[in-house]
């Protein structure tokens, strides 16, 4: 029987803390081990966590980063051979999800998996219908020969909700120590390289979107862009991004046509702040001043650490 080890990075959780716990502890599929990640929080999150039985780490919030602080739990979990991640703003939306996910490493050629996201009950149109392009109804099982059909999709996945078995993990080197974002989509490109397979499980969700403002969306696709250029192997095995781009875009206008018109040209206006924030990010984090580059960006630690000359090639 595989054991299953949950890993949570959390930072000063909230209120919507009480309810994720709540939500955690009606699952039908408990977890072997249970390790929170925080970094340095100082509300009620670790105080909480605890009295659920979890194991607490805590870290010096400027040690946190995406793909070395999970690493550092799949370390810490090493009797666990199937590693579950969620993030503190994701609720478990069935007493099933965690089970449901689980069950799909039944099949011995899945590497990783993750559930669908549902927009949380107060999102704005424009978050919710970025869940809702991201995250059909319809699962999926995807490998490298399907890259001509998906292009950069074939590597999606978010560790908002989402598993990974351990010998798959491990055999891709696992997390990236020094990434300024996208850990997950970088272990699953390597996963698939080596002949894993991910699955998107659409039948178990969880509750999770983000509503941006003009300048945090810059900022994460100026962070995205950033990715990608210490990271050519990835669009050089599986394709650019703009087609799906452009699919999202018509799909975003057609959505706010019927649920939202009045924000059609926000969303227009977004749209170039993404374009802009991506080619920045891709092109000129070498030519700009470490500033410039910790202004523009919205993970600002990462620039301290010292960004990696070229990651993962």
């Amino acid at each position: 029987m595989s054991k299953v080890g949950l890993i949570v990075p959390t930072l000063n959780a909230g209120e919507l803390w009480v309810s994720w716990l709540q939500a955690f502890a009606a699952q039908t599929l408990k977890p072997d081990y249970l390790l929170l990640i925080d970094s340095s929080s100082d509300d009620h999150t670790v105080a909480l966590a605890l009295a659920a039985g979890f194991d607490v780490q805590v870290i010096p919030k400027s040690e946190f980063n995406h793909g070395g602080t999970r690493q550092f739990g799949v370390n810490w979990l090493a009797d666990a051979d199937i590693l579950v991640f969620l993030t503190q703003d994701a609720l478990l939306a069935g007493p099933d999800a965690i089970e449901k996910l689980v069950a799909v490493f039944a099949d011995e050629s899945v590497g990783a998996a993750y559930g669908r996201q549902l927009p949380h009950r107060n999102a704005g149109p424009i978050g919710a219908h970025a869940r809702l392009f991201n995250y059909p109804p319809q699962s999926q099982l995807r490998s490298l020969r399907d890259k001509a059909q998906f292009g950069i999709k074939t590597v999606f996945i978010s560790n908002s909700f989402a598993a990974y078995r351990r010998s798959a993990l491990m055999n891709a080197g696992g997390f990236p120590l020094n990434t300024i974002m996208n850990e997950d989509t970088f272990v699953v490109g390597k996963m698939l390289v080596n002949g894993w397979k991910v699955a998107y499980c659409g039948d178990v969700a969880v509750f999770h979107s983000h509503d941006y403002g003009f300048s945090d969306e810059f900022r994460r696709y100026f962070d995205i862009g950033v990715f990608h250029a210490h990271t050519p192997w990835l669009q050089q095995t599986f394709g650019g991004a703009s087609g799906e781009g452009l699919r999202f875009v018509v799909s975003e206008a057609g959505y706010l046509v019927r649920h939202a018109p009045w924000l059609i040209p926000a969303a227009f206006l977004r749209t170039g702040l993404k374009w802009l924030g991506y080619k920045l990010g891709g092109v000129m984090p070498g030519r700009l001043p470490p500033s410039c580059n910790r202004y523009f960006s919205l993970h600002k630690g990462y620039w301290f650490r010292g960004a990696p000359e070229n990651a993962g090639e």
